[in-house]
């Protein structure tokens, strides 16, 4: 028998993957702008009151998302294999993410915003996910802004493939 904790942990883990699901889900539709807790709320199939218990705010529920994503990038990453399929991993998940499309053209500005802000954590964190992956400093500026750029100027699968093979290629190592 599992202990009471263990599954209330459980629980907790899943309604808020599916509030994070739900938001972007949302944001995939119309961007973060106009998004509201009611309907994130809604969308994710959650009470108000048990978004509330989960996130104090729409910025709490984008933080966590944010986070949530990170951490899948860097789950690529680590278990890509080379370098460059480390790379066209992480191209091919930011250049397809309809998350990011719909923010392209709804909230083009915060996009930017976010993107730029070199001290965030996150970025960080992506910044050592590329460095474990291809070892090198110079390398990892190099792909961090090929891969910035891809935030807002999408690519191809095949075009993420030639790139990042080109990428290890010529300047990681």
């Amino acid at each position: 028998m599992q202990p009471k904790y263990s599954l209330q942990a459980s629980a907790h883990r899943r309604t808020e993957a599916a509030i994070l699901e739900g938001t972007k889900e949302l944001i995939s539709r119309s961007g973060i702008t106009g998004l509201s807790m009611i309907e994130i709320a809604d969308h994710s199939e959650v009470s108000r009151a048990t978004l509330y218990n989960h996130y104090r705010d729409k910025d709490a529920v984008l933080a966590a998302l944010v986070t949530s994503e990170v951490n899948r990038l860097a789950e690529l990453a680590i278990h890509a294999g080379t370098p460059a399929d480390a790379l066209e991993s992480l191209s091919i998940s930011i250049s397809s993410d309809p998350a990011l499309a719909a923010m392209r053209i709804h909230d083009s500005q915060i996009l930017v915003a976010a993107m730029t802000n070199t001290a965030s954590e996150h970025y960080v964190t992506i910044a050592q996910i590329i460095y474990g992956a291809v070892k090198s400093q110079a390398g990892t500026g190099i792909a961090m802004r090929w891969l910035l750029g891809q935030v807002l100027q999408p690519i191809t699968a095949e075009q993420s493939r030639e790139q990042a093979a080109l990428l290890v290629e010529n300047t990681l190592f």
